[in-house]
């Protein structure tokens, strides 16, 4: 750890001196303003602001990555951009989603690490400019990509819902002018079989389309075996309980979808209309599981017997309880020690009289009867997870999705300094996704969801140009609505608890917006913005435990009146229903304002400074283990956050220098907290978070460029809520003032240096290499210690031949080549009985060819 924080501190030195020397170069610049162009670093062109703008003429840290970049380091999705970008966290999949569709991303700090759709992402993803409303779906396949900007820190004034932490901007190439095709096929380990390709169609001189295919199919890297005991052993049957499926395949963590993508565009002198569609459909695997720990390495087990506080089972509340104990204790007590614990209806009969259908046996006794044809596996330590590659689950795991959607994106010219823009867009989400997460081929803890949803958004935009363009002002309107359902299925420990939630939620969302950049000289320029947003929800919330496991805890065998009465059920016409059937209605509104100033000591370099604010709605609490006679809810997050920044381009062009230091109060932080059985979500309190980032691009000489960033965050908490208080103990670390925030490294670097070598009429060969450092992460917002992600080193390389006609490529390449395995998600289920999560990748190599014509 020594050595790394004295790397990191070089680093640090190395990079961030950097921007100190710019005004010092600042004379140097001025000097080569009248130079030669001698071709150098190439510019991007951004929208960050709602106009194309060179990137490095907007006082906004972004890391905006080229169509070519994404191909060269292997991008394959959005959470393959983490290594690019300082002070961002990217993971594909989140605890117990089981699909690496749903997107986990957080920014300087701040953003989402669930999937249900009562939470909302902190930070955006966009599509062509349509906001995508849920986590699940945002890990966008990218084969059409013409840029992706990373925007960091609120973006509510332009952006606005759901822009906290920020936004990712993912921006489709336009039809090209003349007809062309660029493809490639890549194939690699666990049987890796891509192919995507792009057609430009021109229509007319004025219209134009463009068609672009994906498809990628990959084993997956954990192989399910069955387990090696020669014992007998019995189960029950996968459809026992209800799932959102069945499936159950040889392996977890495949890969099987494909993509299809379409825009048609056409142009005139005074207006410019754009069509796109996509649709993705996937049906793989689900993602692997792993055990960490088990019941008799958790608080309340004692050793195969369960207690269960202020009962019959634990009548003082002093030595808590787990599923994994309870079910335990059944199969391995006689009658007498069941009926001892008052127990015995608990190790009943599984189900209840209103699901007949569903009715099973009991298991009680099952391991000490004299039968050895009807044993059941305990839940112990044989379920640790020892090999990472391989898994004895055998219940239902995959993630199957259908999402689609239709973009327009329309501009016409009112005026020569005026125009008028329409963005709308319709999507519609078909997810399901299964996990077995015991590891065992017992089912004492599975997982399936369901998701159908659907959104339409119209935003107009009204922007102009004054004052010989020193002055440009931006207006606009925005219009969101959604409707979605969700079903979760949970099964604990042989069905002793079963839940099935079905939620419905719908959202109405207006906003107004506006900002005005004036340059008020060659120096100085100033902007203003702001957002107003009204927002309204409705939900209804119906979960259910299909077992009636209270009814039997506290021996009231009547499921209706009164023991539904009695033991606070909210629905006496639905006795299992812990949620209340009222539907539940918010209103939030908010205004966003944003101020910054910025200076121009020379055409190459920019110092900026700004102040700005982030919103994020409130909501409800779906996953509740206990039935309560209201519904419980969370407010909104908000975000005060100032930042200091300079962008500069020197040395003719061959050294491109960007930083930026930033502080932010966070508050109202929603987080996902362990209550019982249930994830839930609440507002944790306040943090405050601050840091830097350092961006550099150079160019040495022509052959060779170099990209390089460091990022810094601090994020710790400065005041927390009772209910969210966790102090610590053997497993975990705990929430408390001072406690830093998950799923925020303190330190991340990365350095990708790119070399061309050319080989004459022979064409070139060209060397890349990638390695990122980024230090600790803590994974869950209880800092469980098992869950806790090490400082990891990661390295990717490639090797590509391209010829001198240039119109095919051969790649070999390595990801990961190191093979570091760490926990890239999970959740401490202590009442349920383990603590599980999910391992990254292991190394991969690809070879893929690339042609074009």
């Amino acid at each position: 750890m020594q050595s790394t924080t004295k790397t990191i501190y070089r680093l640090t030195t190395i990079l961030a001196a950097g921007p100190c020397a710019i005004i010092a170069m600042t004379g140097m610049a001025h000097a080569q303003e009248g130079a030669a162009d001698t071709g150098g670093i190439s510019e991007i062109v951004v929208t960050a602001q709602k106009r194309a703008e060179n990137v490095q003429d907007v006082p906004i840290a972004i890391t905006a990555v080229t169509s070519e970049s994404l191909q060269e380091r292997a991008v394959g999705d959005i959470s393959s951009l983490s290594n690019m970008a300082p002070n961002v966290s990217l993971d594909a999949g989140t605890p117990f989603s089981g699909s690496t569709a749903v997107l986990s991303a957080f920014i300087r700090g701040i953003g989402q690490n669930d999937f249900s759709m009562n939470l909302d992402p902190g930070v955006g993803v966009y599509l062509d400019g349509v906001y995508l409303a849920r986590t699940v779906g945002a890990n966008l396949d990218l084969p059409d990509v013409e840029r992706i900007e990373v925007l960091k820190g609120p973006q509510g004034t332009l952006f606005g819902r759901n822009t906290i932490g920020g936004a990712i901007s993912v921006v489709t190439r336009d039809p090209g002018r003349d007809f062309s095709f660029n493809g490639d096929v890549t194939t690699g380990r666990f049987g890796r079989f891509d192919v995507r390709g792009t057609v430009d169609i021109p229509v007319a001189p004025d219209l134009g389309a463009i068609v672009t295919f994906s498809s990628k199919n990959r084993k997956g890297y954990v192989k399910r075996v069955p387990y090696p005991d020669p014992a007998n052993y019995v189960t029950d049957p996968i459809t026992a309980f209800r799932h959102a499926g069945y499936d159950s395949p040889g392996r977890e963590g495949g890969q099987q979808e494909w993509t299809l993508r379409g825009k048609v565009k056409w142009s005139s002198d005074s207006a410019r209309v754009a069509i796109s569609g996509d649709y993705l459909r996937s049906d793989q695997s689900g993602m692997p599981n792993a055990v960490l720990a088990v019941e008799p390495d958790l608080p309340g087990s004692f050793a195969g017997t369960a207690n269960i506080p202020g009962t019959a089972l634990d009548p003082t509340g002093t030595t808590g309880f787990t599923f994994a104990g309870l079910y335990n204790f059944c199969i391995g007590s006689t009658a007498a020690q069941i009926a001892a614990r008052n127990a015995t209806a608990l190790c009943g009969s599984r189900g209840t009289p209103l699901n007949p259908n569903q009715l099973l046996g009991g298991i009680a006794s099952v391991n000490v009867d004299a039968n050895p044809n009807n044993d059941r596996l305990p839940f112990d330590q044989r379920w640790l997870t020892t090999d990472k590659s391989i898994s004895y689950a055998t219940g239902a795991s995959f993630s199957k999705m259908k999402s689609w959607g239709l973009t327009s994106n329309i501009d016409v010219d009112l005026q020569d300094n005026i125009t008028l823009k329409s963005i709308t867009g319709y999507r519609k989400l078909n997810w399901s996704s299964a996990t077995d997460a015991d590891n065992s081929p017992a089912q004492l803890l599975e997982l399936s969801f369901t998701l159908r949803q659907w959104q339409f958004s119209q935003e107009f935009q009204l922007s102009g140009s004054f004052l010989d363009d020193s002055l440009k002002i931006l207006t606009g309107a925005y219009f969101f609505k959604e409707k979605g359902h969700t079903d979760d299925y949970v099964t604990f420990s042989q069905g002793l608890l079963q839940i099935a939630g079905p939620n419905d939620l719908s959202t109405k969302n207006y906003a107004f917006f506006g900002q005005a950049d004036w340059r008020l000289s060659d120096l100085i320029g100033v902007s203003v913005g702001a957002r107003y947003t009204n927002e309204r929800k409705r939900f209804t919330g119906g979960q259910s435990d299909l077992n009636g496991f209270n009814y039997k805890l506290f021996n009231c065998p009547i499921y209706g009146e009164p023991c539904t009465s009695a033991l606070g059920f909210p629905n006496p016409d639905e006795p299992l229903r812990y949620y209340t059937a009222a539907e539940q209605r918010r209103k939030f509104d908010n205004f966003s304002p944003k101020i910054g100033i910025q200076l121009h000591p020379s055409r190459d370099v920019m110092v900026y400074g700004s102040f700005s604010k982030g919103y994020k709605t409130g909501g409800w609490t779906t996953r509740i283990s206990n039935p309560l006679p209201y519904a419980p809810d969370f407010g909104p997050e908000k975000a005060t956050s100032w930042e200091i920044g300079v962008k500069s381009m020197l040395l003719d062009r061959r050294l491109q220098l960007n930083a930026a230091a930033f502080t932010t109060k966070f508050d109202g932080i929603q987080l996902n907290f362990q209550e019982a059985l249930s994830p839930t979500i609440k507002n944790a309190g306040t943090a405050r978070i601050k840091g830097f980032e350092v961006e550099a691009v150079a160019l040495p000489f022509d052959a060779l460029t170099i990209n390089m960033s460091l990022g810094y965050t601090d994020a710790y908490y400065t005041d927390v809520l009772a209910s969210a208080l966790s102090p610590a103990n053997p497993f975990r670390a705990g929430t408390f003032v001072g406690a830093s925030l998950p799923k925020t490294p303190k330190w991340k670097f990365n350095i990708s240096p790119k070399y061309d070598l050319e080989l004459g009429n022979s064409g070139r060969i060209t060397f890349i290499a990638d390695y990122t450092l980024t230090s600790a992460i803590w994974n869950d917002a209880e800092r469980t210690y098992l869950l806790r992600r090490p400082k990891t080193d990661l390295l990717n390389a490639s090797i590509t031949y391209t010829p001198q006609s240039e119109n095919w490529n051969l790649t070999f390449g390595g990801i990961n080549i190191t093979g570091e395995r760490f926990v890239t998600s999970g959740i401490a289920q202590l009442v349920g009985g383990q603590i599980y999560g999910t391992y990254n990748r292991p190394g991969e190599w690809y070879a893929r060819l690339g042609v074009k014509f």
